[in-house]
């Protein structure tokens, strides 16, 4: 069963390292507290709930790939004006609305911890890998993107994301794991 996945254009490919361009996305995502394994299931929980019908039409929507994960600052609402900014150990969670969908044809979800989101289209360096979901293979795959990132002309632009693209019972062999690093390009 073919499952949609994220719209990108490969610029670049050595080995397990990618720079592609991604295409404009929109997302459900939640902020989850809690130790890097932890937060994935929470999450995906949540956010599984809504696509599963959890939202004002009971409405299902198809699974997509990637689940993502990175560190997330939160909105703190104020009379004026709204400011942002780290709370603890808040992950931001997300599942990939599929193509078929705006912003205006989404439904809103049930859940007050999920929002819909539009992520613009942005240049991203990629490594892919195997194995557990651990936040040990997380940082040695982190390390290696890093170095390749600085090797390549590109400097880092964001925040590190953690993708994953297969179902938990997947043996751990089998699985597809990303990080992703937004990049911007050197000016020589």
């Amino acid at each position: 069963m073919a499952i949609e996945e994220a719209r990108y254009t490969v610029l670049e490919k050595d080995k397990e390292f990618e720079l592609r361009q991604y295409e404009r996305q929109i997302v459900a995502e939640t902020l989850v507290e809690g130790s890097f394994e932890e937060v994935g299931n929470q999450g995906f929980r949540r956010l599984f709930a809504y696509i599963s019908g959890n939202n004002q039409r009971t409405q299902s929507i198809a699974m997509t790939a990637p689940v993502t994960q990175e560190a997330g600052s939160v909105k703190i609402p104020m009379t004026a004006p709204v400011g942002q900014e780290r709370v603890g150990e808040k992950w931001r969670i997300t599942f990939l609305m599929p193509l078929q969908y705006t912003m205006e044809t989404l439904p809103t979800p049930l859940d007050p911890n999920i929002v819909l989101k539009v992520i613009p289209g942005r240049l991203m360096a990629t490594i892919r890998y195997s194995g557990t979901w651990s936040k040990k293979n997380f940082q040695a795959n982190e390390t290696q993107l890093l170095t390749w990132i600085a090797q390549h002309g590109l400097k880092p632009g964001g925040e590190p994301v953690w993708a994953r693209y297969n179902p938990p019972f997947t043996p751990w062999f089998m699985r597809r794991n990303e990080i992703l690093i937004p990049v911007e390009r050197i000016q020589p």
